[in-house]
């Protein structure tokens, strides 16, 4: 027999017996950004996080692909989500970060 053949699939589990998953689900506590860098710097990472769970929250709706995330859809996920509307870059870099997911 072949070693590929030996080989797990990516998309399957090489575990023996089920994994319990931790419920409820709680957040990270979150630690305080790190003092002393450019403004930019802060307003650039925000816009990741905030870009992140956007792109999230649209791949649980079944918005896969960035052709189907249009600024309207981002928008009316961030409503929905309870996080402030985006601006057009966040909507670019929410599309890029489900491009270059696949």
């Amino acid at each position: 027999m072949p070693a590929a053949a030996l080989k797990p699939l990516p998309t399957q589990s090489t575990s023996k017996r089920t994994v319990p998953l931790d419920l409820p689900y709680e957040p990270v506590e979150k630690c305080p950004l790190p003092p002393g860098r450019p403004r930019d710097w802060y307003v650039t990472h925000n816009r990741r996080l905030k870009a992140m769970r956007l792109a999230i929250a649209l791949l649980d709706s079944g918005v896969y692909g960035p052709d189907q995330a249009r600024d309207e859809k981002i928008r009316s996920t961030a409503q929905l989500i309870g996080v402030h509307p985006p601006s057009g870059t966040t909507c670019h870099m929410v599309r890029a970060l489900m491009r270059y997911a696949r």
